[in-house]
């Protein structure tokens, strides 16, 4: 458990699958996988998993590759079900189709460090904004990886991905879309593309 962990409340949290996106090819990281990659002395998606954990019901890492690797972490593993990597969206219909619970929420594998109230703020907009579904913004531009989406959306999903639909905001768009607002703390959207960001990263550990 994190330190002073904002609780998502339980009627929301226990209807909630969290889904992290391990499934990409990495280019800019010369087309390692990433979410194995060693930082601050664990696999990067490790630190994802154990701050999205205290915020959901259960967890679903969706990945394309070292499927066991991934397994090891204690969560299902799903893959795509669209061939040739189609990018996050296929991610998000991965999720899904597996949960068991009537919504997800979505964060990227790179992304370490997210806000410990993502959860809650999300379900607080949905409700807020009378939304289909809800997105984060730093103040700046919306963060559409770390969502929180009814797993009803996903027969539209699959036909705007059949359509050759690719971009994630298109579609979130395309339906009753909230935006939580997380301007005090834009950090916590950081993502560890770069060599370089690995090592920032690593560098605030001992």
């Amino acid at each position: 458990m994190i330190p002073n962990q904002p609780q998502t409340p339980a009627l929301f949290r226990d209807t909630l699958t969290g889904v992290v996106l391990a499934g990409g090819r990495a280019r800019r990281l010369g087309g390692v996988d990433k979410g194995l990659m060693q930082v601050g002395g664990q696999p990067l998606i490790a630190w994802t998993l154990a701050a999205l954990a205290p915020q959901v019901g259960t967890l679903l890492v969706n990945a394309n590759r070292h499927l066991e690797q991934y397994a090891a972490f204690g969560y299902p593993v799903v893959a795509d079900s669209m061939p040739d990597y189609q990018g996050p969206l296929a991610g998000f219909l991965a999720g899904m189709r597996a949960a068991r619970t009537d919504w997800i929420l979505t964060l990227p594998c790179d992304g370490p460090r997210p806000p410990s109230d993502l959860a809650a703020r999300l379900i607080s907009a949905l409700i807020e904004q009378d939304a289909e579904l809800a997105v984060a913004t730093d103040g700046r531009r919306q963060q559409s990886i770390h969502a929180l989406m009814p797993v009803a959306l996903a027969d539209d999903l699959e036909r705007f991905l059949v359509q050759g639909g690719r971009r994630v905001e298109d579609w979130q768009r395309s339906h009753r879309l909230a935006l939580a607002d997380f301007s005090d703390q834009p950090e916590a959207f950081g993502n560890l593309n770069t060599p370089d960001a690995f090592q920032r990263f690593a560098e605030q550990f001992p």
